[in-house]
């Protein structure tokens, strides 16, 4: 059954009213929700639904069997009730900004060295992107830091915006990984654009503004094969 997604169009939203409109194996799935499913190295949202005087803990959000599911270990809301959810803001906002640092890392070595990424992850706070690079070193590791950071603190805006599948491909800029991960049956795609910066196909979640992330750390360069070099940042 379709769920209103309403993370990918406001990102700060924190909490919604919604109607439990049918059971999963896992979990319920609502008519509306702010929680984020899992994604594109972005983990799932956890918080609460409320029912009345029920509150529901909500361990992990993800899409299987075509529903947006919300994990409910045990007892959960009938099907048809009126409920709030609301997500852990604190720990979506930190994702928020570790996203928002990743984009803005995958700018500055694409802009820099013309490496696309070839995979990523990322935990609240804590993150790693893999590119096709040739060698990789700490010194390399700590002018990426000087550079990204000088980049965040400079407040680029982070503007979110839709483009009709034909077109958004006929922007090389905007598919910065190896191989395309976009499903064919996508036909409008979400553009997160990093004013100056980093612009790209992306479904997650971000802040307003590089600045809103304070500053990073290179924790650690490693090499994971021919071509494919990993850097780990952590937000500071």
């Amino acid at each position: 059954m379709f769920t209103e997604e309403l993370a990918p169009v406001d990102s700060y939203l924190r909490r919604v009213k919604a109607k439990v409109i049918d059971h999963h194996p896992d979990g319920i799935v609502l008519d509306k929700t702010v929680f984020y499913a899992q994604g594109g190295g972005q983990p799932g949202d956890i918080g609460v639904v409320q029912a009345e005087s029920e509150v529901f803990a909500v361990s992990d959000t993800y899409r299987k069997d075509g529903a947006f599911v919300h994990r409910i270990d045990g007892d959960r809301p009938a099907v048809g009730t009126l409920v709030e959810a609301a997500i852990d803001w604190d720990r979506r906002y930190l994702l928020m900004k570790t996203h928002t640092a990743l984009h803005a890392l995958t700018g500055i070595v694409f802009d820099g060295f013309h490496a696309k990424v070839t995979g990523g992850n990322m935990q609240p706070g804590s993150a790693r992107m893999d590119f096709e690079l040739e060698s990789i070193s700490q010194e390399f590791g700590q002018m990426v830091e000087q550079r990204l950071n000088a980049a965040l603190l400079n407040s680029h805006p982070v503007e979110v915006r839709e483009m009709d599948r034909e077109l958004a491909l006929e922007d090389p800029m905007l598919i910065r990984t190896k191989v395309n991960m976009i499903p064919e049956y996508v036909n409008r795609i979400r553009v997160v654009d990093i004013v100056g910066l980093d612009r790209q196909a992306d479904g997650g979640t971000h802040v307003r503004n590089t600045a809103e992330v304070g500053l990073i750390r290179v924790v650690k360069t490693e090499s994971k094969g021919k071509a494919n070099k990993r850097i780990r940042i952590e937000i500071v």
